[in-house]
């Protein structure tokens, strides 16, 4: 298998999603949901019990569908949605009580939103943090080259999902935060295994074995691993997908979207920009001796 010698091409195909997606993020940016933004929020108290699927038929009904329901003790229901009039909210709650029956409004006001700008910091901050522990430990264990690498190819996935998000205009909520920092400690996992191998393979190789053959041949080795490994996670993955209810349907499409990336990024990226970076350390290392 061919990935170091065909390594442009796969940085293309990288390519091709990330711009896209960079420009799409300055332009217009993601498409946030009620729990960055703020929103009306009901709060209903059915006689009956009711589900979240029935809730949202009526909103979709009254072109609310872009709204987060939370089931509550004792039959009661919470809903928010964009920022409506109290005619609106009202209206809503008159078609709450028409198809769903007699309920109690325990709660009718505008809020603001959930996700605010400090949780938005302490999650970027999170991130930052994982960012040098994972540096400090594969810089210890491996080197600091694939440590660099690691983290391109991780920087990649998340841009990827993100980029995607916006492209599509997809609406987010605050579960694509967490979304978004899986993918980022899961997609590590698959680099890992690959730099390991290439770690142990740089131990038995031979004189006449070039480091372009040697990394070919070790991301063969993990092949087979790194594809069932992931595709047992898409499978799960579309099956919430669909069957799993809008409540999951961010996260889960945030999450598929960053496996597929993650897997493509190990393969593809991760190795051949450590195969890159140690080309570039050659070549300076002849240029100092030319010059010396």
């Amino acid at each position: 298998m061919e990935i170091i010698g065909r390594r442009k091409i796969w940085y293309a195909l990288s390519l091709l999603i990330l711009i896209p997606g960079l420009i799409s993020l300055l332009l217009q940016g993601l498409n946030l949901g009620i729990d960055f933004t703020g929103g009306s929020m009901l709060q209903l108290k059915f006689e009956r019990a009711v589900t979240v699927e029935n809730v949202r038929d009526v909103l979709d009904k009254a072109n609310v569908g872009s709204s987060t329901i939370q089931l509550a003790e004792g039959n009661s229901v919470i809903v928010r949605t964009h920022t409506l009039e109290q005619s609106q909210r009202n209206e809503l709650v008159g078609a709450m009580k028409t198809q769903l029956g007699d309920l109690t409004v325990e709660r009718d006001e505008n809020v603001g939103p959930v996700v605010g700008k400090e949780l938005t910091r302490n999650a970027l901050l999170a991130l930052l943090l994982a960012i040098i522990g994972m540096v400090a430990y594969i810089s210890f264990r491996f080197e600091f080259k694939f440590a660099v690498a690691a983290i391109i190819a991780l920087l990649h996935d998340i841009l990827v999902v993100t980029g995607l998000f916006s492209i599509f205009q997809i609406e987010v909520d605050s579960s694509f935060v967490a979304a978004i920092l899986t993918v980022f400690g899961y997609s590590i996992n698959d680099t890992i295994v690959i730099f390991d191998r290439i770690r142990e393979n740089l131990r038995k190789k031979k004189k006449d074995e070039n480091l372009d053959a040697l990394v070919n041949r070790s991301v063969k080795e993990t092949l087979t691993r790194s594809i069932n490994t992931v595709l047992t996670v898409i499978f799960v993955l579309v099956a919430l997908l669909f069957w799993g209810g809008n409540t999951t349907k961010v996260f889960t499409l945030a999450m598929l979207l960053g496996v597929i990336a993650g897997a493509y990024s190990s393969i593809f990226n991760a190795s051949p920009v450590w195969y890159d970076l140690k080309q570039w350390e050659r070549a300076q290392r002849r240029a100092k001796a030319k010059a010396a």
